[in-house]
């Protein structure tokens, strides 16, 4: 028997948050079958699981715990696309020597750290990504979330099943003001340096009947060697896809394509032990739409107005479970039922340290239904 205890995580009065738990009574490093079983259900359940006091777990039992979730999967999730140089996720992740598939991310610099050394780690910010900013005078008072998403290579790897976060050091006490800047009017008090989630079932659940449907039957189909190919465009103001200038890399312009390798993918996953539906699009690596009739929308300006239709209600402020960070916090998330964005803007001598671990998965989600599960199978 597991000792583990299931715990619905606190939310603000205001919130309309359905996911997220706590559990106490594990210690990851030294895990047993029965304690899983209760993890994996929670997981599938709450989509966002937290551990206290876990500080002292090793990378290698990071890893070995976000395996467990897809036994078959080895490789990290983006594979080796993390040594392009031209991609946007090269400058924020460094790799540990001796556990590949776990990544440090982070903040300012650090001397050693799991034998890396004289590291310098750059939180992500959004005047880098997107295409307007907050003004530097405001800057450590108001932020906006960097880019909502899927962690996902999206070119030939399946999308990991889950990602782990260990918080390593966290720099404590301030909050900012999280802004969407989009016409709305819409903030979130947020702590520094959160890790922001919101829910695919909700943002399904919040589509009118016509939007269900095209979330039901249409496919988005990504761009190959997406984290390249969008590295000259720049992101709208609430970190949820990119704005249309015709900035993106030229396909003749990329790596060599192998088109086997491009995903065409549900817009809806189903969660494998509930059956609910989730969203589940990166907003900012789409670059087609096959609705069910066979049309195939190649005006990236139209599909990505049409993926921000479908998404922006669910990053709606109530709908946001923005992390307060402690350290030896472990994170575990559903990475097939929920997106999340880093957040915030950091002092030069804040120092943030956190472990990062998913693996491609060894299958690709499943789709609202076998005709759809079939179109990813082949």
């Amino acid at each position: 028997m597991s000792s583990a205890v299931v715990t619905r995580l606190p939310v603000p009065e205001y919130s309309k948050i359905d996911f997220g738990a706590s559990i106490s009574g594990v210690d990851i490093e030294n895990l047993t079958d029965a304690d899983f079983d209760v993890i994996r259900s929670a997981l599938f359940t709450h989509q966002v699981i937290v551990f206290k006091n876990q500080g002292h777990a090793s990378p290698k039992a990071q890893f070995e715990l976000t395996q467990r979730f897809d036994p078959a999967a080895t490789s990290y999730g983006h594979g080796k696309s993390l040594d392009a140089k031209r991609s946007i996720l090269h400058p924020d992740l460094k790799t540990i020597p001796h556990q590949p598939q776990v990544q440090v991310i982070g903040n300012g610099f650090v001397p050693e750290y799991e034998g890396l050394q004289n590291i310098r780690l750059r939180h992500p910010h959004h005047r880098t990504f997107h295409a307007t900013a907050i003004p530097d005078v405001d800057d450590l008072d108001f932020t906006r979330f960097y880019r909502w998403h899927i962690d996902a290579a999206l070119y030939g790897l399946a999308p990991p099943v889950v990602t782990t976060l260990l918080a390593v050091r966290v720099p404590g006490g301030r909050r900012q003001v999280c802004r969407y800047d989009d016409g709305t009017g819409d903030e979130l008090d947020v702590p520094l340096g959160t890790t922001a989630f919101v829910s695919g079932y909700a943002m399904y659940d919040a589509l009118s009947p016509e939007d269900q449907e095209l979330a039901q039957t249409a496919r988005v189909e990504y761009a190959p060697h997406p984290y390249i190919w969008m590295s000259g465009a720049k992101s709208r103001s609430d970190g949820l896809g990119m704005v249309s200038e015709g900035k993106e890399i030229l396909l003749d312009k990329l790596p060599a394509i192998e088109e086997d390798k491009i995903q065409v993918l549900p817009i809806c996953w189903r969660n494998p032990e509930t059956g609910r539906l989730a969203v589940q699009i990166h907003p900012s690596a789409v670059r087609k739409l096959h609705l069910a009739d066979g049309t195939v929308i190649e005006d990236l300006a139209e599909v990505r107005e049409i993926v921000h239709r479908l998404q922006r209600p669910g990053i709606a402020p109530p709908l946001v479970y923005a992390h307060d960070w402690e350290e030896g916090d472990l994170v575990l998330f559903h990475n097939r039922g929920v997106l999340h964005s880093v957040v915030g803007a950091f002092a030069e001598d804040e120092v943030r340290l956190f472990r990062q671990c998913n693996v491609a998965a060894s299958h690709f989600p499943l789709g609202p239904s076998d005709a759809a599960n079939a179109a990813v199978a082949a």
